[in-house]
C-alpha cells in the first residue's frame, strides 16, 4: 500500500510539475538564441532608462507634496500616523537619491552589459528602502500604493524577463512578511495593527500574478515575433543570395535566355541573347522585337514553333536561320516550354537560344570532306579493285601471271609502285563502270622505261595468290571507307529507315547465307533458333540485315576459330528480344561499358584494321527503330549481344 500511495501522490505532482515547467519555466538555451538574448538585454536597457526617469518624476512629485504639506498641511496626510508624517519626506529623498545613482550607472558599461542587475537594484532601492527605514523605526510598513505603482510600471514599460519581475516582488513580500514576523513588528495603523490581512494578501497576490502573467505572455510573443523576423530575414537573405546567383547565371550564360509572348514579343532577354541578335543591350531586344516572325529567314518557322508549343508544350533543338541587326544570317537552336497559370491559361514561352552557326559551318565542312573522301578515296580504290578482279577473271590458268603486254595489256605491275595503266587499249573506270579508254600512246611507267624502239617492257610474273591478297586488301579498304561514310551520314542526318512489315527469320537467313564463306573460313558453327511464328516487326529489312551481319562478323573477328554461334528471338510484351550468343573469350566489364561508343575497338581485336564503327552503327540503327541494344558478358564466359524491336 505504501508504494501505491506514493504513486498516487507522485502522479498528480509530476503532472503539475510538468505543466509548471512547460508554462512558466525560463526559456531554455535551445529556445533562446544568443541573438535574442542580446536583443532582449538591449530592449531592457532602453526601457529601463525610460522607467528610471518616470520613477524619478513620480517620486519628485510626491516629494513636492510632502514639502508643500510642511508649510500648508494637507488634511488627508494629517490622518496618517505621526511617525509616517515626520519621516515621509526623508524616505522620498532617499529613494530619489537611489534613482539618481541608478541613472548614473545606466550610462556605464556595467549598466549596458547587465541591465538585469540594474533592474533589480533600482527596484529594491525603491521597494526595500522604505521597508528598511520602517524596520529601523520599529514598525511594519504595508506600502500598498508604492508597491502597486512599482510593479505595474515595471510590467507596462519593461515587459520582458518575467523572472526578474517575480524576483523583485517575492523579495519585497518575503522581507515584509518574514522579517516583520520574525521581529514581531506591527503596522502603525491603530485600526489594523496586524501584518496579516486576508484582503491585503489577496490583493497583492493577484496584482503580482496579473503583472507577471502579462510580462510572461508579452515576452513569449516578443520571442516568437523575433524568431519570425529572424527567419524572415534569413529567408530574405537566402532569397537575395539565390536571386544574385541566378541573376549571375542569367547575365553570364552563354546561351540566350528569353521569355516571349505567343504573339511574338520578347518579355525578357539576357545579354547573350542580345549578342546573338547583334545588339549590345538586352533592353534593345525587348524594345525592338515586337514581332519575332520578321527575324526568321523563313517566316513560316515562327508559326511552326507556335504549333509545336501548342501541341507538345515544349520544343527542343528547333533549328532556324535568323537575321541579325546588321542583316547577316546566323543559325540558332531553340529549346523552350510553355508557362501557364494555375488555371492552365498560357502566360508566355520560356527557353534558351543557342547560336549554332559555327556547328552548321563545321557540318558543311564535314560534308565537303566526306564528299572528298567518297570521290578521292573510294572511287580509286573501287577502280583498282575492279581492275584486279578483271585481271583475275581473265587469267583462269595456273602458274605465274604476266601483267602487262605490248600494245594491249592490263598495266605494268612492279615492285614499289604499281602502274595500273593501259597500252594502246586498257582498262579504266569512271563512276563505278568499266569503260574502254583509247590512247594514242602508251603511259610510261617510271620504274620500267620504254626501250629505245618505244616498246613496253616485258611482262612481270605475279602469282595468283598475290593477286587474291591484293583484292582482299582493296576490299578491306573499301569496307572501311564505306563504314566511315555511313557513320557520318547517320550522325548528321540520322539513320534513314524504309519501314515495312518484316519477318525476322527471313532477315536472319539472308545474313547467314551471305556470311557462309566467312563462317567456313573461321571454322565456326552457327545455330539459328529464330522461329517462323514470331510476329512481324515494323522495320527496315536492309538495316536489320546489317545489324545481324555486324554482330556475327564482330564475334568471328574477336574470337579464335571453331566458334559456336547461336541466334535466337523471343517475344517480350510488345517487343521482340533478339540475341546473338557465342562461346568465345568474353568481354570485360570495362570494355562492355564502352563497346557501342564511336571508334571504340576492343582489346582482343588483334591486328584488325577496323575503325570501331560496326557496333556503333548497330546502336544507331536499333535506336532509330525504337529499340535498345546491349551486351551481357564476362571474361572467358562468352558474350551475348541483345537488342529489342517493336512488334508491328
Amino acid at each position: 500500500m505504501g508504494k501505491v500511495a506514493r504513486m498516487l501522490i507522485a502522479t498528480p505532482f509530476r503532472t503539475v510539475q510538468s505543466w509548471w515547467k512547460k508554462t512558466f519555466s525560463a526559456p531554455t538555451t535551445d529556445e533562446i538564441t544568443t541573438l535574442y538574448k542580446a536583443w532582449r538585454n538591449r530592449f531592457l536597457w532602453q526601457r529601463l532608462r525610460l522607467w528610471l526617469w518616470l520613477a524619478l518624476i513620480c517620486l519628485f512629485s510626491f516629494t513636492l507634496r510632502d514639502i508643500y504639506s510642511l508649510f500648508f498641511p494637507i488634511a488627508e496626510l494629517q490622518q496618517l500616523p505621526e511617525v509616517l508624517t515626520t519621516q515621509r519626506l526623508v524616505i522620498n529623498i532617499a529613494m530619489l537619491l537611489s534613482i539618481l545613482i541608478c541613472l548614473a550607472l545606466h550610462k556605464t558599461k556595467l549598466g549596458r552589459r547587465h541591465p538585469d542587475l540594474l533592474f533589480l537594484g533600482s527596484s529594491w532601492s525603491i521597494s526595500l528602502a522604505s521597508q528598511l527605514f520602517a524596520t529601523l523605526r520599529g514598525f511594519a510598513l504595508p506600502d500598498t500604493i508604492g508597491w502597486s505603482l512599482l510593479f505595474l510600471s515595471q510590467a507596462v514599460l519593461m515587459p520582458v524577463s518575467w523572472i526578474l519581475h517575480l524576483l523583485t516582488q517575492v523579495s519585497v513580500l518575503v522581507y515584509y512578511f518574514g522579517v516583520n514576523t520574525a521581529l514581531g513588528l506591527k503596522t502603525p495603523i491603530p485600526e489594523h495593527p496586524e501584518i496579516y490581512n486576508i484582503t491585503f494578501i489577496l490583493y497583492i497576490f493577484w496584482f503580482c500574478t496579473i503583472c507577471d502573467m502579462g510580462v510572461y505572455l508579452y515576452d513569449r510573443l516578443q520571442r516568437s515575433e523575433f524568431y519570425a523576423r529572424q527567419e524572415l530575414e534569413s529567408a530574405y537573405q537566402k532569397l537575395k543570395v539565390a536571386e544574385a546567383k541566378y541573376r549571375s547565371i542569367f547575365e553570364n550564360a552563354v546561351e540566350g535566355i528569353f521569355q516571349s509572348t505567343p504573339n511574338g514579343r520578347y518579355i525578357t532577354a539576357n545579354p547573350a541573347l542580345a549578342r546573338i541578335y547583334g545588339y549590345s543591350l538586352p533592353e534593345e531586344v525587348t524594345a525592338n522585337f515586337t514581332d519575332i516572325e520578321q527575324f526568321y529567314v523563313d517566316p513560316n518557322r515562327r508559326a511552326e514553333f507556335v504549333r509545336l508549343m501548342e501541341k507538345y508544350g515544349s520544343v527542343s533543338e528547333f533549328e532556324s536561320q535568323i537575321y541579325r541587326q546588321d542583316g547577316s544570317i546566323v543559325w540558332i537552336s531553340e529549346k523552350a516550354y510553355v508557362v501557364r497559370d494555375e488555371q492552365g491559361k498560357l502566360l508566355y514561352y520560356e527557353g534558351l537560344i543557342e547560336d549554332i552557326t559555327q556547328r552548321k559551318q563545321t557540318e558543311e565542312e564535314l560534308r565537303v570532306f566526306f564528299h572528298a573522301v567518297s570521290h578521292d578515296l573510294r572511287n580509286p580504290v573501287l577502280g583498282t579493285l575492279m581492275v584486279l578482279k578483271n585481271l583475275l577473271n581473265q587469267g583462269l590458268g595456273t602458274g605465274d601471271w604476266g601483267l602487262g603486254t605490248g600494245n594491249q595489256g592490263q598495266g605494268g605491275l612492279g615492285t614499289g609502285d604499281w602502274g595500273l595503266g593501259t597500252g594502246n587499249q586498257g582498262q579504266g573506270r569512271q563512276e563505278g563502270t568499266i569503260e574502254e579508254v583509247s590512247s594514242q600512246s602508251p603511259i610510261p611507267n617510271p620504274h620500267y622505261p620504254l626501250s629505245p624502239e618505244g616498246a613496253p617492257p616485258s611482262p612481270i610474273p605475279v602469282s595468283r595468290s598475290i593477286l587474291e591478297r591484293m583484292i582482299q586488301s582493296s576490299d578491306r579498304q573499301l569496307n572501311l571507307i564505306n563504314s566511315l561514310m555511313e557513320t557520318h551520314v547517320s550522325e548528321v542526318q540520322g539513320v534513314v529507315l524504309q519501314h515495312q512489315s518484316v519477318q525476322l527469320l527471313a532477315v536472319v537467313k539472308a545474313a547467314i547465307a551471305d556470311l557462309e564463306p566467312l563462317l567456313a573460313q573461321n571454322q565456326a558453327k552457327l545455330t539459328n533458333l529464330v522461329s517462323a511464328d514470331l510476329p512481324l516487326v515494323n522495320a527496315d529489312p536492309t538495316q536489320l540485315w546489317r545489324v545481324f551481319s555486324n554482330l556475327i562478323v564482330n564475334a568471328l573477328k574477336h574470337n579464335p576459330p571453331g566458334l559456336l554461334l547461336t541466334i535466337n528471338a523471343t517475344c517480350k510484351d510488345d517487343m521482340i528480344y533478339c540475341t546473338v550468343s557465342d562461346n568465345g573469350v568474353g568481354i570485360s566489364k570495362q570494355q562492355s561499358d564502352r563497346l557501342f561508343d564511336l571508334y571504340f575497338r576492343g582489346a582482343s581485336i588483334g591486328n584488325s584494321v577496323g575503325l570501331g564503327l560496326g557496333l556503333y552503327l548497330c546502336k544507331q540503327i536499333i535506336h532509330a527503330h525504337g529499340g535498345e541494344i546491349g551486351v551481357n558478358s564476362a571474361l572467358n564466359a562468352g558474350a551475348t549481344f541483345w537488342f529489342t524491336l517493336p512488334i508491328s
